[in-house]
């Protein structure tokens, strides 16, 4: 079927040509095994957690508001809780069911993509296999991969972004529109990021196409409110705590990760305008062009807002991130580049290459977490030492349990930064590695937080004492030593009776 003369689509079978989405099937089965999966992992402690309160709302009695207050803005945790609802599968399964998803539509997005981009199948499943392979790949300064080893709203936003430029190319403006306006709903930073690129975009591809309203209007939204009140001391600690806020802070490696791809752009645009191949579809050049200016533009952006102190209280929205879709869509373009010109359809060019990519990719992964298995599946169970305490914890203590434990717990050895709340099911006062993230975001939650970590000062030297000091002046009735901790060797501290322990922590019940 002949394609509208104002659309930019290729001709050789349609996007969703069955062989075409088996390989992306099996290709997504490779990335999800290169990512590993690790559900309750960083900020999964939120997200995992949310999507639990949804369904049993008398989790979390004592802590709820360190993810709800966030996630009023989102939709994702409604989301994936409906999903277990509607399923009747446990969450464990719904969540990696979900993973999958994800991963595959972030890469059928890129393919989709590559195809508008490169008209040979050698570039676009070289852009396509590229990113597969660097999922895992850290961005600089910004704290971000490409993709998460957990489910993440940024992944299930990033597959609605890419869907949203392949429309845009295709110039079906009401379909970007209503894509947008669902990554927006799910994660609404990013998705403001993306409007902005497809904005760029529209501008480059447009002929008489007007834009409707609804899109208009999209591309215009930025949540505001208490952005411009005044900081408190407690918001300003718990913001002190995210090293990416603060540019200055920032080493020389990582300003060259924000320039370089620039550059690199610049000189692969020079490239295919002075070698345009047969191979090259019309969009390659809108794409690129739009990439440089979207990263220019937000760069600008990203550096009035993060620099000046009087705009202080912007800096959660981490307008730098602009540097995820500024990296995914560019090593789109050099693994399409690749695939073009190099790999071609010399099978052992495609193995020299991605084998060992994917290898060191792979090996990298396991090195960030030794003391778990790199795929945590539900029907696993779990080998990690503290996660078998976080287990025995969801099965054996009280609903309305309140724990206080190490606010450092997630970086001490073995514990491989899994979240206390989302796999033990329990309240606990607010540690320093993700609730201060967290408190930088919802100032309104600063003050609680410094309190409550403030309460927790020389934890690892705590006695009995202090434990029951924590009872009387926060209600903790629950304890989770380490074995950094001094009163760990003592199998019943004063005060407290210890039901469960292994060779790295200790669960206690002050009574």
């Amino acid at each position: 079927m002949p394609q509208p003369s104002n659309s930019i689509q290729p001709s050789r079978h349609g996007d969703f040509y069955f062989g075409n989405l088996a390989a992306l099937a099996g290709l997504t089965a490779v990335a999800f095994f290169i990512l590993g999966y690790h559900p309750g992992l960083e900020d999964d402690s939120f997200y995992l957690a949310a999507i639990k309160r949804d369904l049993n709302p008398f989790l979390f009695s004592h802590d709820a508001d360190f993810f709800r207050l966030q996630f009023q803005a989102t939709i994702f945790d409604k989301l994936i809780a409906f999903s277990a609802r509607f399923s009747h599968l446990p969450v464990a399964w719904v969540v990696l069911l979900w993973q999958i998803v994800a991963i595959f539509c972030v890469l059928l997005g890129c393919w989709r993509v590559a195809r508008r981009c490169f008209k040979q199948p050698e570039a676009q499943w070289g852009a396509t296999i590229l990113i597969a392979t660097l999922l895992t790949l850290p961005l600089p300064g910004i704290a971000l991969a490409l993709a998460d080893q957990y489910l993440h709203p940024r992944t299930l936003a990033t597959a609605a972004i890419l869907a949203a430029i392949v429309a845009v190319l295709d110039r079906k403006l009401w379909l970007a529109a209503t894509l947008l306006a669902i990554a927006f709903a799910i994660h609404a930073i990013m998705a403001s990021l993306g409007i902005s690129f497809c904005a760029f975009l529209w501008w480059l591809v447009r002929k008489e196409a007007k834009l409707p309203q609804s899109a208009r209007a999209i591309f215009t939204v930025m949540p505001l409110g208490w952005l411009f009140e005044p900081a408190s001391d407690a918001w300003r600690q718990a913001a002190a705590t995210r090293g990416f806020y603060f540019l200055t802070r920032w080493h020389w490696y990582e300003w060259m990760g924000v320039f370089a791809p620039l550059l690199l752009l610049f000189i692969f645009r020079r490239f295919v305008k002075s070698h345009n191949a047969p191979a090259d579809g019309p969009a390659l050049l809108p794409i690129t062009d739009s990439l440089i200016r979207y990263g220019i533009f937000q760069m600008v952006v990203g550096l009035a807002i993060m620099l000046p102190p009087s705009f202080e209280r912007l800096r959660p929205f981490e307008p730098m991130r602009y540097l995820h879709l500024l990296y995914f869509l560019f090593f789109l373009l050099v693994g399409g580049l690749l695939g073009r010109s190099i790999l071609d359809r010399r099978l052992y060019r495609w193995i020299l290459l991605f084998v060992p990519l994917g290898a060191g990719m792979f090996y990298a992964q396991r090195q960030m977490y030794p003391a778990s298995p790199h795929l945590e599946m539900p029907w696993t169970s779990p080998r990690n030492l503290w996660l078998e305490a976080f287990a025995w914890i969801q099965q054996n203590t009280p609903t309305d349990a309140l724990f206080a434990l190490d606010p450092h717990y997630e970086i001490l050895p073995g514990e491989d930064q899994h979240g206390f709340r989302a796999l033990a099911e329990r309240s606990a006062l607010a540690d320093y590695e993700k609730d201060a993230g967290m408190a930088a975001r919802v100032p309104p939650l600063a003050p609680r937080w410094l309190k409550e970590v403030t309460a927790l000062n020389g934890w690892q030297k705590f006695s009995a004492a202090d434990f029951v000091r924590l009872k009387n002046d926060l209600g903790v009735n629950w304890i989770l030593l380490s074995r950094e901790d001094s009163e760990f060797a003592d199998p019943n501290p004063n005060g407290m009776t210890c039901p469960y322990a292994n060779a790295d922590v200790r669960v206690c019940h002050i009574y």
